[in-house]
């Protein structure tokens, strides 16, 4: 976490900070807060606001500065967009405007009262929680690797913001929220971290080890790895056939956080794809943006964000994380297309196309956590193109075998914005997947690509409750913005959080 955050409440021309930051709605119409500190400043805001240079778009900033009868010498408006109409898009749009210019400028810390601004759409705590991911989302810099960064010792670094809301008897579920915010937060700057390191470094082994580091950092955090010996001495051939072809060795790591204190609690598992870079193996990718590859381990960053909250806010609830990790390289020892191989549930399968590698890893894991006797299985993959077709970069793919959990997921994806849509998991797609020489092939028809996929994975999940996650199109970003985007870090928690209630 970069920033320091508390909640509080208080007037606004009180308050002693480096910035006041006050939402305004589109043409000028104040909020109840910014109105009421307009009142007390003898109209600064309106005289300002009359002139028409600050519409209240979303996302729209303006500095004042030396108001009369306010006890900071700077003031933020930030546009809200709308009044009546503040929803999850405009409030992001907003609270990350007004962290990047907070960070831009000469203030060390402000008194936010963006979760102040009226909405029929979003509660307090989604404003609160929000305001927070969105903000450490805008301060996020991944520069590790980057030899000449910004030493500018002159600027002074913003470090703390404080929460303002309306009433003394909001505050303690704001606080709730509030560390809610902090925590998702902080699992998606691992996550994005995880994913943004270069493939050099992020190989299996490495990931291993940043679960070791986890479990050492949480004591009720229990941590295993599968060396590529275990692995294929179990019979899980699937996965085998995709490390094989590496001269890093695959490893199958599990976490397993337990705050109810129970051994007997059936555990939400989530499975996360954990290629570690992916050059399609014998069926070779074309080398146009073959870089991003290193972001195939996208689903198992998210599991790994979703853990380390878990344990950050000690919730009691019993989560399994289970990476597939692997590296796809194309070797004298790779699998070849026309392969067959032998799963750990037994079922054989004939590779078609070493591309489809994902499923692969993923089969073998999905059998192997059985052992947990899970309540529920979400796998979370950047699987398939298909899906980016389909849906672009703005939600994530959701198929399951269980309308329950479904419904949980996408509730949870409201409640949050981090979008998802179901698609159909059907039985007419399985045909596609029909092998003349083993039980099922790796790949269908060009048709449908993210319904097949999920349909052959869910040829291992027939035991237990479970769903599937194409984060294909949201896990990161291309061109200019590219870089992961922690997603769907903030949809798991949320989903995690509404099975405790």
């Amino acid at each position: 976490m970069s920033i320091d955050y508390s909640v509080k409440t208080g007037r606004p021309e009180k308050q002693r900070s480096g910035c006041i930051v006050l939402p305004v709605f589109k043409d000028g119409e104040l909020s109840s807060i910014a109105g009421a500190f307009d009142q007390m400043t003898g109209e600064s805001l309106s005289t300002f606001l009359a002139r028409g240079d600050f519409r209240g778009e979303a996302g729209d900033v303006a500095f004042l500065y030396d108001i009369a009868r306010a006890a900071s010498d700077r003031i933020m408006l930030v546009g809200m967009g709308e009044k009546g109409k503040l929803g999850f898009r405009d409030f992001k749009k907003a609270a990350a405007a007004a962290a990047i210019r907070l960070d831009q400028s000469g203030a060390t810390d402000a008194a936010n009262y963006l979760a102040t601004a009226e909405s029929e759409a979003l509660s307090l705590a989604q404003k609160v929680r929000e305001l927070v991911i969105s903000s450490e989302n805008a301060f996020y810099k991944f520069d590790t690797y980057q030899t000449s960064k910004d030493n500018d010792k002159k600027r002074r670094k913003f470090r703390r913001m404080t929460l303002f809301v309306t009433r003394r008897a909001e505050t303690a579920a704001a606080e709730t929220a509030m560390q809610q915010g902090v925590a998702i937060a902080d699992g998606m700057a691992l996550a994005k971290d995880l994913a943004n390191t270069p493939p050099n470094v992020c190989n299996p082994s490495w990931l291993a080890t940043q679960a070791r580091k986890l479990g050492r950092k949480h004591r009720k955090l229990k941590v295993e790895v599968l060396d590529e010996k275990q692995i294929e001495k179990l019979g899980m051939g699937a996965f085998h056939a995709v490390s094989k072809g590496s001269k890093q060795p695959g490893k199958l790591i599990t976490m397993e956080y337990n705050g109810t204190g129970k051994k007997t609690a059936k555990p939400i598992v989530l499975v996360g794809k954990g290629i570690t870079f992916d050059t399609g193996g014998i069926s070779i990718k074309p080398s146009a943006k073959m870089d991003e590859m290193k972001f195939d381990m996208g689903g198992a960053a998210s599991v790994f964000g979703v853990i380390q909250a878990c344990a950050q806010l000690e919730l009691p609830i019993h989560v399994v994380g289970a990476i597939a990790a692997a590296e796809n390289m194309p070797d004298g020892g790779a699998s070849r297309p026309g392969d067959i191989v032998k799963t750990l549930s037994g079922q054989t399968v004939e590779i078609l196309n070493t591309d489809a590698e994902g499923r692969l890893v993923l089969c073998d894991t999905l059998t192997y956590i059985k052992k947990y006797e899970p309540e529920t299985v979400i796998d979370i993959a950047t699987l398939t193109g298909a899906c980016i077709v389909a849906l672009g970069h703005v939600a994530s793919g959701m198929l399951c075998n269980d309308r329950e959990v479904g419904d949980a997921l996408l509730e949870a994806s409201r409640n949050i914005d981090d979008r998802i849509w179901e698609l159909p998991l059907w039985d007419d797609y399985a045909e596609q997947l029909k092998s003349n020489f083993a039980d099922v092939a790796n790949i269908g028809s060009p048709g449908a690509g993210t319904i097949t996929a999920a349909s052959f994975l869910s040829k291992f999940t027939e035991d237990y409750r479970w769903a599937h996650l194409d984060i294909a199109g949201t896990a990161w970003k291309s061109n200019s913005d590219k870089g992961a985007t922690g997603r769907p870090v903030p949809l798991l928690m949320e989903y995690i959080l509404g099975q405790m209630d």
